[in-house]
């Protein structure tokens, strides 16, 4: 390889080191739950996806561990050759009822749903309006599609009526709106109420990642537009965080819709079928989530609890009702000290710095679990409050 490509790859990286941006992956010994090993050390993790506790929960790993008996490991097909088996139909089925939707398809992760929605469905004809603060997945299947492009301020309205109007006097032929249900880096939620009636207004059509939802918002688990009881046209979403942690992706949505996309998304008809013990365990943690309110009930519990505690302490917190709560430190090299600091007093958490947030923005992304306990809880207050003072963050 050349070595003068070499070099500019060194000297990037090196740049990175010099402002405080690297980012550094610690290695875990014990599977993901509210407490878990890093390097002989027992820490209290709340920076995980893991909403509900199933990444551990035995029920998830006996279906995964059984399934593999009968269905054997992996499919070594993608879908449309010989890489589909009954069980991922069932899957998609029952998705689909869960979400209520005509159909839904899987993908190997929601980066590759949304990569792989939007090309399919548009075309130059057509324009997709974005919010600016979108998931990169979102934004990179945007890229690939010929659809005119307009970005919204985030979660403004007036602006997102703006582009609509923009976009219909530019003559689009159909126009979607593209929003995150929830904005994992704040924990805000988009305003489906008012996205919805836009949508109505200008013959939009809706389509809302839920990744930072299923399983544990509104009355029944479903996601942002059941936390709001309003009805969105395609949602894509993850059994990657609340649904077990594991991985695997999907489109729910109109039969047309997932009709076409079985044609023509890429990244379905060129990926691996989802192997069985993923599939099985899918399936497992939908029904855990619809036969019970008690882990959502938990989650919102800790949530109210550790924002509280925070707030009490004196933290700079981003206002939100969601499981996410960041905790506001402005520059990068303050929050990978405050992440080490909090390392060595037992907890687990990870600064978040540019390019994931803008600049000025760094934080500590906190998350809640329903697996955590109060006295874990407790013990992780007191870790913040000793690291937060010794850094000066708070008095």
């Amino acid at each position: 390889m050349s070595d003068r490509f070499l070099t500019d790859l060194k000297s990037t990286l090196a740049g990175i080191e010099a402002d405080g941006l690297m980012k550094r992956e610690r290695l875990i010994t014990s599977p993901q739950g509210a407490e878990i090993s890093v390097g002989g050390q027992e820490v209290i993790n709340l920076c995980a996806n893991n909403y509900l506790g199933l990444a551990d929960h035995p029920d998830l790993i006996r279906a995964a561990r059984d399934v593999m008996d009968d269905k054997g490991f992996g499919m070594a097909s993608v879908r449309f050759i010989c890489g589909t088996q009954d069980l991922h139909r069932e899957l998609e089925q029952k998705l689909a009822a869960f979400l209520g939707k005509d159909d839904s398809i899987l993908f190997a992760a929601c980066f590759d749903a949304n990569g792989g929605l939007f090309e399919p469905l548009l075309g130059p004809e057509d324009a997709i309006v974005s919010d600016a603060l979108n998931h990169a997945s979102i934004i990179d299947g945007i890229r690939l599609c010929k659809a005119r492009r307009f970005r919204y301020a985030n979660n403004d309205m007036g602006d997102l009526e703006a582009k609509l109007k923009e976009a219909r006097e530019g003559a689009a032929r159909h126009v979607m709106i593209a929003t995150d249900g929830v904005f994992s880096m704040d924990g805000y939620l988009a305003n489906l109420p008012e996205i919805t009636r836009l949508a109505r207004e200008y013959d939009a059509v809706v389509m809302v990642d839920d990744c930072h939802a299923t399983g544990f918002m509104g009355p029944r688990g479903a996601g942002t537009p059941d936390h709001f009881g309003v009805d969105v046209d395609i949602l894509t979403g993850t059994l990657g965080k609340a649904l077990g942690g594991a991985l695997g992706g999907y489109i729910a949505g109109p039969q047309p819709v997932i009709d076409l996309l079985r044609q023509r998304a890429r990244p379905y008809l060129f990926s691996n079928a989802l192997p069985p013990s993923i599939v099985a365990a899918g399936l497992e943690a939908i029904r855990l989530v619809e036969e019970g309110i008690e882990l959502r009930t938990r989650l919102f519990e800790n949530a109210r609890y550790w924002r509280d505690g925070l707030s009490k302490l004196g933290f700079d917190l981003l206002d939100g009702e969601h499981p996410i709560i960041p905790v506001m430190l402005g520059e990068a090299p303050l929050a990978q000290k405050m992440a080490a600091g909090l390392f060595d007093e037992g907890v687990y958490v990870s600064g978040f710095f540019y390019p994931v947030v803008p600049h000025g923005k760094a934080r500590i992304r906190t998350q809640m679990s329903a697996a955590l306990t109060t006295g874990q809880l407790d013990r992780a207050l007191t870790a913040f409050a000793k690291v937060g003072r010794d850094l000066g963050v708070i008095k």
